[in-house]
């Protein structure tokens, strides 16, 4: 039976309680009642699906206020877990930055001051900060003209060494090079809007009369734009950055406005672009070129601070951003290690894995990009069950994706899943998506309020994705009942779960669509 909205309400308030609770008590016995018996029955019924019959399916759900495993198929065995990779990465920054992390980006004077003049280099200091936009580029630098300074003898200088200089992550595909979902990480960057896409521009077309007008999103001189494309009576066109450069080529048909994000090359460069032009803007003028070092005695004129994690964690796991994940995890190695690299961010984000009785943990990347990822559905619920105890627990619950809530910003990748089922505003989950790999964990409560946490992770099948599979087994754990039990008749027939989001990326990926 379909809950009517009044019972939804009832059941998000049943939900907030059970996830306030005291952390998971030890295992208990197996429970023997007709409803888990049902529930096993149930969801191996789902798993048979043909499309599985070559893949593989890994799937753990325990009752996270005993432990108690209540459902379990090749719990142990590796998988890889696209974005399910996330849940490690953002847990980790909770626990090793602290949510009151902020990054920061400053000017500096390399030299004297003499009236309005810089002898020296005006230096631009960056530790991460993937939500500076082009506006705070600008008020960067109106913070620079207000201390006076009209002329820079010398050079732009920027300094992105508090991360290395590795920009691709290990084993990304190399076709995926001008995407922005795998953009070059920096520690000097820029976004184009507040979805906070890191290193990356909007290429925006569209008809005007007889010829495709092209613009960008900030407006900037950095990439150069080669215009094929002709107005038609569709829109076909590819957008897309030549390897290696900053040429972006436009082919194809036109028949309306159309938007394309493009990840640049050299986001350090890109910053700085911005950076100069807004200075320019401001009256202040730079003799000089832009070089990449870092300064030595260089004073602080003017800084900008992010967002707190706290607020961060949003965006980032609500549309799933790959460039959060790679900044969070060399900012964790920062922190850890005094080297912003790959290396020891996972490390940082392993060790915290490890001290939550994870036991099985591969990691190559902090977002899921990697194939050679590798986890287990029994790692996944075993970090859910721990973290619970956490001081900052609810801030990361809050930020997962929730099923069924349209709100881009809520729901996330959640948000056309799952309408109208018990799951709705319900499931609290991180999604997966890449060829042949989709996953979903999180957290669910049954129809009674007992608090679950499961694993979903399918690999390797042919088929076009089963996400619809991972829908039916969650919307049937928020209708799982240890004396009411469900038959696998009303789940054929009740509540089947609405999804338009398909494919082999992450919906929030897809921004043209915006599925």
């Amino acid at each position: 039976m379909r809950r009517t909205p009044a019972s939804l309400v009832a059941g998000a308030l049943v939900a907030a309680l059970a996830w306030a609770s005291s952390p998971v008590s030890p295992a208990t016995a197996a429970d023997p009642s007709p409803g888990v018996a049902d529930l096993t029955q149930d969801l191996n019924q789902i798993l048979s699906d043909s499309r599985l019959d070559i893949g593989r399916a890994g799937v753990v759900v325990k009752s996270a206020s005993t432990g108690e495993e209540l459902y379990s198929t090749d719990a142990g065995k590796l998988m890889t877990p696209a974005s399910n990779t996330k849940l490690f990465t953002s847990a980790a920054a909770a626990e090793v930055l602290g949510l009151d992390y902020r990054f920061t980006t400053s000017a500096l004077a390399a030299g004297r001051t003499i009236g309005s003049v810089l002898k020296g280099d005006l230096v631009l200091r960056g530790t991460g900060d993937p939500t500076m936009l082009a506006t705070d580029y600008d008020a960067l630098a109106a913070a620079v003209a207000a201390k006076g300074i009209k002329l820079v003898t010398g050079k732009l200088v920027t300094d992105d060494t508090w991360f290395d200089a590795v920009r691709l992550g290990q084993d990304w595909a190399w076709d995926d090079e001008t995407a922005y979902y795998a953009a070059q990480i920096s520690a000097l960057t820029a976004s184009p809007d507040r979805d906070y896409d890191a290193g990356s521009v909007i290429v925006s077309v569209a008809p005007d009369g007889d010829k495709v007008k092209v613009s960008t999103t900030p407006e900037t001189d950095y990439v150069k734009i080669v215009n094929n494309a002709t107005v038609g009576a569709s829109t076909d066109v590819l957008i897309e950055r030549q390897h290696a450069t900053n040429t972006i080529v436009i082919t194809g048909t036109v028949a309306g406005p159309y938007d394309e994000w493009v990840a640049v090359d050299s986001p350090t460069g890109y910053a700085a672009s911005l950076f100069r032009k807004a200075l320019n803007a401001h009256g202040v003028k730079i003799l000089g070129s832009t070089v990449n070092r870092a300064p030595e005695g260089a004073t602080e004129l003017a800084k900008h601070e992010s967002m707190p994690l706290s607020e961060l964690l949003v965006p980032f796991m609500k549309l799933s951003n790959n460039m959060h994940a790679e900044i969070l995890t060399k900012a964790m190695g920062r922190k850890v290690a005094n080297q912003g690299t790959w290396s020891a961010g996972l490390k940082a984000t392993s060790d915290f894995a490890k001290a939550n009785g994870v036991q099985i943990l591969n990691l190559r990347d902090g977002s899921g990009l990697s194939r050679r990822d590798g986890v287990t559905a029994t790692s996944i619920t075993q970090l859910l069950l721990s973290v619970r105890g956490k001081p900052w627990f609810k801030t990361w619950y809050d930020a997962l994706p929730i099923a069924g809530n349209a709100d881009r910003f809520t729901g996330g990748t959640l948000r056309s899943r799952m309408r109208g089922t018990p799951a709705a505003n319900n499931v609290h989950a991180k999604t997966g998506s890449l060829t042949s790999v989709t996953s979903l964990s999180g957290y669910v409560t049954s129809a009674e309020g007992e608090p679950l946490v499961f694993s979903i992770m399918l690999n390797q099948y042919l088929s076009g994705s089963p996400k619809d599979i991972e829908d039916k087994i969650a919307v049937r754990l928020a209708k799982f009942s240890r004396t009411t039990p469900d038959t696998a008749a009303q789940l054929r027939t009740d509540d089947s779960p609405a999804s338009s989001e398909g494919g082999d990326l992450e919906c929030s990926w897809l921004k043209p669509v915006q599925c």
